[in-house]
This record gives structure tokens, sequence and C-alpha cells, in this order.
């Protein structure tokens, strides 16, 4: 019933966009916002205005997007975690680029922000605190005068995700909608012009509060609940090649010796290896070696 309502209230949404009156933007506009249309990755679909991206429940990447216009600095972008499916690994990861989507080639974007495109120059993405990425959890990120991504959290308590953005440049709002986030909304954005006004992004009917009835919420504290992969399988929540995927997860083996447990989580909250293991690895190497994301800063 509670599913049947929450698709009532988003198709009642739907329609009264479309019947909504045109906005007329003055001084204090800053334009439409929405996803591009015309660059995003193979796995997602995009509705509601361009406003609202999901990638396809088979896959946890090709979910990359990015804003439709280039974002100042100091433009607060409003964000909210739509769906979740927590039968994968990792999460939504957030950044910027220099480089217009629109002039891309046919075979941009890649699979994955990182290290696909992090590796590149003219690309920066970051991965999320835990908590952040919650179903429902709405999120606030920017890029300062200083070339600092900022992310701020359901909680209010703000992160600083990494320093080094290029801001003599246009930047476009990069998102991936990774892992175990599988859909989400832009709500709009905002700047500060001066102490008493402020600058918003072309407003839009209110979203509807996101349904628990369209995620796979099947894994207790990130690890599959018992019996959840049969739950899943009986009810075609994921493919045979998933479930393989996820025996091959559930030995839990160190990447590095192949025969300890892995009982380590690195920064990127991936738990890939042993506690023999990891002080020499990280002596060693400065990367994940599943996700590429820096465990250990240059020169030490």
């Amino acid at each position: 019933m509670g599913q049947k309502q929450s698709g009532q209230e988003k198709e009642h949404w739907k329609r009264s966009i479309e019947f909504n009156s045109p906005h007329l933007c003055g001084c204090q506009c800053l334009g439409p916002l929405s996803f591009h249309n015309g660059s995003m990755g193979s796995g997602l679909s995009m509705s509601i205005e361009g406003r609202h991206v999901e990638r396809d429940r088979k896959t946890f990447q090709n979910g990359l997007a990015f804003s439709n216009r280039p974002i100042r600095v100091q433009e607060k972008i409003h964000l909210r975690v739509e769906q979740c499916d927590q039968h994968w690994q990792g999460a939504l990861r957030l950044g910027f680029t220099s480089r217009d989507p629109s002039m891309s080639e046919p075979f941009f974007p890649p699979a994955l922000a990182i290290p696909d495109l992090t590796d590149t120059d003219g690309f920066w993405a970051s991965i999320l605190p835990p908590g952040f990425t919650m179903l429902g959890a709405e999120l606030i990120f920017w890029v300062t005068h200083r070339g600092v991504l900022v992310c701020e959290g359901p909680n209010g308590v703000r992160y600083r995700l990494l320093n080094g953005v290029d801001v003599r440049r246009p930047l476009w709002a990069m998102i991936d909608v990774y892992g175990q986030t599988r859909a989400v909304l832009l709500l709009g954005s905002e700047k500060k012009a001066s102490l008493r006004h402020i600058q918003r992004s072309c407003p839009v009917p209110p979203p509807p509060p996101a349904s628990h009835g369209d995620s796979c919420m099947c894994v207790d504290k990130g690890r599959p609940c018992r019996n959840s992969l049969d739950y899943r399988l009986s009810t075609d929540c994921i493919t045979s090649t998933e479930a393989d995927t996820f025996a091959e997860q559930d030995s839990e083996q160190c990447v590095v010796c192949l025969s300890a447990r892995a009982t380590e989580v690195l920064p990127c909250f991936h738990r890939c290896l042993c506690a023999s293991c990891v002080i020499p690895f990280k002596r060693v190497f400065r990367n994940c070696p599943l996700c590429r994301h820096v465990i250990r800063p240059t020169g030490r």
C-alpha cells in the first residue's frame, strides 16, 4: 500500500512539473539545473525533467552523470539519494570536471569516476564519509575559491573531500551513481551573492519523500542478512552473475596473500587486506588495490 501511494505521489509530482507555468529568470536566478542529457553513463536512465538519474540495478558501474551547465565557485548543489541497493560495495562519488561534457567523444564517459577519470587531468572526484549515502540522505557539495571540494552531510557536518580543483576554468558537477547508490535527484542550487541576497537555481515543485519500496535493503550493517541471497534470487533482485560475485565476496580473502581473512578496512571502506599484509602494503603502495583511492599521502 505504501509503495502504491509513493508511486501516485511521484506521478502527481511529474504532472505538476509538466503543467507548471514557465519561470521567468531574474537577476537572482542561477538558471535551470539538471543532468546533462548528452553525456551520461550507459547504465543510467533520466527522468523528472532531467533532474533524476537511475542506474540499472544489474550493474554497480556505468553511472556517471554531469551537470547541464557550468557550476559557479561557491554554488552549492543540493542532492538527494533516492534509491539504494545494499548488496553492492561502495557508494556515491562526487566531484567536478573542467572538461565540457558536450565536447566529449562518443565513448565518454567511462565506467567509473575513480580511477578512470581522476587519473586524467581536469577531473576531481572523491568518495563520501559513512552515512552520507543512506537512502533519503540530502547532501550539499561545492568547490571553494581555493579549489577545495566540500560536502555537507545530513547531520550538517562539513567535510573537506579534496584539494586542488582548478577554479580558473569553467567547472561542471560530476556525480557517479556507483555501487550501493542507484538513483539520485537534483534538488537545486544556491549561491550567496551578498550579505543579504542569495541566488538560486530555477524553482521546482518540492519532491515527495524517497521511497523504501524502490530500493533493495537486504544488507544488515554492511553484511548480507541471513538468507538474503536466497531472498533476492527468489524475487529476481539480482542476476546469476551477481550471485557468483556475492559468493566470491563472502570468502573475504586478502587480495595480497590470498590465504588469510581480510579484516582491515581502508579509507575508501574496502575490506580487502589481512592484519599481516596491511602494514607492509601501505609502506609500499599509495592506493587501494580495488578502487585506487589514495590511502597514503605522497612522500610518506
